[in-house]
Parts: C-alpha cells; sequence; structure tokens
C-alpha cells in the first residue's frame, strides 16, 4: 500500500468503530444517499452490474447500493472499518470484502460495471492518481462517482475565513490520542456545532436563507451525525480539498468524460464516464 496516508486509515478504523452509523434511522441514511447518488446514471448500467466501493468505511452508502446491484466489492484500506460494514452489510449476501488500499485494487483492468468514492479520496497523499486507479478498473461508458470536499470556491470571503481559523485547531487536535480526540471533537460538536445549527433553524424559521449560514447544513441532522463529522472533521491527520475546476481537471485525466457536478450539499459530488 503506497497511496494511503497510515495514520489516517487508522483513524478512520477506530472512528467506524466508535460510530457506526447504527444510531441513525434507515429513513435518513436513506436520505442521504439520494443526495450523494443524486447525479449517478442508474438508466446506463446492465442489467446485474459488478462495481466497488472505494473506502467503504462503515458501509452506510453500500447497504443501499447492494439492493440496486449484482454483486458489490467494498473495499476499504482499514481491516477495523472493514469489521463493521461486515456487520451492517451481514444480510446483503452480494456484497464481498476487500481489504486493500486505492492503488492495489485487486480487480481486472476494464472489468468494473460501476465505481464509486465517497469522502475518501481526499485523505490519500495523491488524489489524482487515486481517481486513476479506480477508472482503470471500469469498463468503458461505466460510471464513476466522487464526492471531494471542497475548496469553498462556492462561498464568500468571510466564510473561507472561518474555515482557515477552524483549521488551525484542526491541525493540532488531529494529533492527539484517539480516546482524548474523541472527547475533545465531542465537546466541538456540542458547544460550537450544536449551537449554530439550532441558531440557522430558527432562522429559517423566521423566514430568512440561511445556506451561507455556518454549519447550517446540520440544522436538520440529529447530534450523533454532528458528533460523528466532528471527528471526521477536526480528528482527520491528512485532508485535502479542492475547487471545481481542479476536480474537473482530475477527472478529464484520469479518462472520464461526460462530467456532471451535483448542484445541492454535498460539495463536491461527481460523476464521469469512462471513454
Amino acid at each position: 500500500m503506497k497511496n494511503i496516508d497510515a495514520k489516517t486509515v487508522a483513524d478512520f478504523g477506530e472512528e467506524w468503530a466508535n460510530f457506526d452509523q447504527s444510531e441513525l434511522s434507515e429513513e435518513i441514511l436513506a436520505g442521504w444517499f439520494e443526495y450523494y447518488f443524486d447525479v449517478f446514471p442508474w438508466e446506463n448500467l446492465p442489467e446485474n452490474p459488478v462495481g466497488f466501493d472505494l473506502g467503504c468505511g462503515s458501509g452506510r452508502w453500500a447497504k443501499f447500493m447492494a439492493l440496486r446491484v449484482g454483486k458489490l466489492f467494498c473495499v476499504d484500506a482499514s481491516e477495523k472499518a472493514l469489521e463493521v460494514a461486515k456487520q451492517t452489510l451481514k444480510a446483503s449476501k452480494n456484497a464481498e470484502f476487500v481489504h486493500a488500499s486505492v492503488d492495489e485494487l485487486p480487480f481486472e483492468d476494464n472489468s468494473m460495471d460501476f465505481g464509486y468514492s465517497l469522502g475518501v479520496l481526499h485523505h490519500i497523499p495523491n488524489t489524482a492518481e487515486g481517481i486513476k486507479s479506480c477508472v482503470k478498473k471500469l469498463k468503458p461508458n461505466a460510471p464513476f462517482l466522487v464526492y471531494l470536499y471542497y475548496a469553498f470556491d462556492n462561498r464568500s470571503f468571510w466564510f473561507r475565513t472561518l474555515w482557515k481559523i477552524s483549521d488551525i485547531f484542526r491541525r493540532f487536535i488531529c494529533q492527539l490520542p484517539f480516546g482524548i480526540k474523541r472527547i475533545v471533537t465531542d465537546l466541538i460538536a456540542a458547544f460550537i456545532y450544536f449551537p449554530l445549527a439550532k441558531t440557522a433553524a430558527l432562522f429559517e424559521k423566521l423566514g430568512f436563507d440561511v445556506d451561507s449560514f455556518p454549519l447550517s447544513f446540520y440544522r436538520h441532522q440529529k447530534f450523533y451525525t454532528m458528533r460523528t463529522d466532528a471527528l471526521d472533521r477536526f480528528g482527520t491527520r491528512l485532508e485535502q480539498r479542492f475547487t471545481k475546476v481542479q476536480i474537473v481537471e482530475m477527472m478529464q485525466n484520469s479518462g472520464l468524460e461526460n462530467i456532471v457536478f451535483s448542484d445541492s450539499v454535498p460539495y463536491w459530488c461527481a460523476v464521469g464516464t469512462k471513454k
């Protein structure tokens, strides 16, 4: 395994072991699945398609994908994460679990009917090469869906400034031992995420547009999700962010075309088909 950061992989293994998403209802998770797959070209898949979930984590998205396809390979570089995913998908007989990094995918080139990677490839050293590794495994015209952290290219100057300040804290918090890190990020969820999210919800009820309000995204989310995402946001050692233009360039250079972006959160979700 070369194109990975071992400490980041270990941190995510601990994250999914502690937050396996089992506290969230099927309705909530299904709604999120629809958000991520908003631009996925389901109509272009063959009958009983075979594909892969790169960085399956807890298996929360694979659980819904497995219902729609012939076979799904759930791939993760963390063995601990795969154990969580196995429990999440224990009723899915068409799911197979693969311990591998993005640069060592054990599939033949040009063999997969689809692939996706949600919230993973911005946590590896070379994101562009990671996308290329995934696309190599796809058949011609097969879709690849990716979600990468955005560089706030559609946000205001003050929004980007607030993020830069928060990132100073992330660089310190992410170095802490996991147990302490979890306590700190729980406090961040309780005293920053929760009050800002509920303030946004209040202003929304009063008729204000709160889309640009910090953490307004969480105004209708459970506190469990805030805790998970605070740990994800502040506890991750390696994080990269990309503009829409940069993502298009990486996808095109990997051999994808017909690239389409979702216009809704989370940013940025994009899909392309292999030439």
